[in-house]
């Protein structure tokens, strides 16, 4: 029996409520890496670890907690999710040590990778009108964008006037408001043909990951070329290729090869890497600039964000109406143009550069990413079979959490390497050597020091970040080129040979459109 509205409201707002504590996770404790890395006397890849860890965990256990949930029940996911993610929090708040608290990042991430798919399945499940599901669906996207532009104010009023681990204090009443809640409301669905376990893929995407990952974020320490990283990168290619032939052979394959065939959906998947790299390296970069190399405050650090944060909520809604009307590919590259204007004008940016000047990147960052959202699911829909579509959707936000991934991984290794690179002449220039020569050369933002010695070290690092928006606008050209080859006539002629060869019942373009209007995540 269909649930009574009021139940489907209801259903709504937990599982809302469960993206936005998943959501708001990432952007609350990126206000917080200054005061973790003086705390526990950090360097940069601490930091980073810190953020990838949680994100490497969620990307890698997304699409197996997706087909777990449809298998042994969505709600018993959700409510387990909220456990281990909740649990994972208050153990991430009391934390003895950097190595602890990326552990329990990890636990953390577990419980997300169950949170975001089963609440998703458990909203197209209880809207059964189209229309209505339509709706739904970009409620429950929005909560994204809500996340994003509350992150750093929430993040930086806490950790400024209680310290970093109360933003891991949040999840907590939260989590255990929404388990609650979901063990009253929250009805029990399954899949009638739920996949089975792709359990050699699963295995070799997680070391491909792993690998990747560790190899860039470790690279500054023992040199790019040197024998230690050059093998973890071969390892990850042997990781991955050996997934690209389990793959093609298994019967329920973890990640279906076949999808991209079509130039709109690898585009797609290309486009949200290359998005959330730019968004998820601006993150990380921009909260160490703006407190660490520029001295402000953990609060005005999250103010002076928001233009960057709040665009996004009022861009998604647009950009959703426009790819209704009129298709993904003009808001695509419209995104891109605008992602590649922000990291320029980030990239010019001094010690002595006005708040103005910054904050106009920030709006040219923040426009993009809401521009790129709606299109992005509609493209890798489009064309799709129903049948289908569940995977896809998995797929494509695999990918979003692989650009976050890389992101923090390359750009804040580019930055330490180009900070370091830069710093030691000027260091050994004003006669400072030993434990402090080090300490500043290692950590990368530990910044603080008083005199000429501080003010050469924020203004260097400040100019080292040029390098991480450089990237940033590489990808905005990229993600430009990508939705004007992808998204054209031929393009879109071979995705519904592709959906076709899986079925008969396709997903149109219109009908993408529309439930991608809201901003689904």
């Amino acid at each position: 029996m269909p649930a009574a509205p009021t139940q489907r409201r209801t259903i709504l707002v937990i599982c809302s409520l469960s993206l936005f504590m998943v959501s708001l996770d990432g952007t609350i404790v990126n206000v917080g890496l200054p005061a973790i890395q003086r705390g526990f006397h950090a360097d940069v890849s601490g930091l980073q670890w810190v953020v990838d860890s949680y994100i490497l965990v969620l990307a890698s256990l997304l699409i197996l907690s997706g087909s777990t949930g449809d298998r042994i029940g969505r709600r018993r996911m959700f409510q387990t999710g909220l456990v281990i993610f909740s649990a994972g929090s208050l153990l991430c708040s009391l934390a003895p040590d950097l190595g602890s608290l990326i552990a329990f990042r990890m636990l953390q991430a577990v419980g997300g990778s169950m949170l975001s798919p089963n609440s998703l399945s458990i909203v197209s499940n209880t809207f059964t009108d189209a229309k209505e599901r339509a709706v739904a669906i970009g409620i429950w996207g929005a909560t994204f964008g809500i996340s994003a532009a509350s992150g750093p104010i929430l993040g930086g009023l806490l950790v400024q006037s209680i310290g970093w681990r109360s933003i891991f204090w949040v999840n907590v009443p939260v989590g255990a408001a929404a388990f609650l809640l979901a063990r009253r409301y929250l009805p029990e669905s399954r899949a009638e043909k739920p996949r089975r376990v792709d359990g050699p893929g699963q295995g070799l995407m997680i070391a491909f990951l792993a690998l990747t990952t560790y190899a860039i974020i470790e690279a500054p320490q023992h040199g790019w070329a040197s024998v230690e990283i050059l093998t973890l990168f071969a390892l990850a290619a042997l990781a991955l290729a050996a997934f690209l032939g389990v793959e093609r052979r298994a019967d329920s394959p973890l990640i279906d090869l076949r999808f991209f065939r079509s130039p709109p959906f690898a585009g797609a998947a290309g486009i949200a890497t290359l998005t959330f790299l730019t968004f998820s390296g601006f993150l990380f970069l921009n909260t160490l600039n703006l407190q660490e190399a520029r001295g402000f405050s953990p609060l005005m650090a999250g103010v002076m964000t928001l233009p960057a944060t709040s665009v996004v909520v009022v861009i998604s809604p647009i950009a959703g109406r426009l790819v209704a009307r009129s298709g993904s590919r003009i808001p695509l590259a419209v995104a891109g143009v605008l992602l590649m204007s922000g990291a320029l004008v980030l990239s010019r940016q001094t010690q002595s550069t006005s708040y103005p000047m910054i904050a106009l990147g920030y709006v040219f960052i923040g426009s993009g990413f809401g521009f790129v959202n709606p299109p992005i699911t509609n493209t890798a829909l489009a064309g799709m079979p129903r049948t289908q579509s569940g995977t896809a959707s998995a797929i494509t936000a695999g990918s979003r959490q692989f650009g976050s991934v890389l992101g923090v991984a390359i750009v804040g290794s580019l930055v330490s390497d180009r900070f370091r690179a830069a710093l030691a002449p000027k260091l050994a220039a004003l006669h400072v050597t030993g434990r402090q020569s080090e300490e500043l050369l290692r950590g990368g933002v530990q910044l603080t020091a008083h005199g000429r010695v501080g003010a050469v070290a924020r203004a260097t690092f400040t100019g080292a970040t040029h390098v991480g928006w450089d990237v940033a606008a590489g990808c905005g050209v990229g993600i430009v080129v990508l939705a004007l080859v992808t998204t054209g006539p031929r393009g879109r002629a071979k995705a519904d040979e592709v959906g076709l060869a899986f079925g008969n019942d396709v997903v149109p373009a219109v009908a993408a459109g529309v439930a991608a209007e809201g901003g689904v995540e």
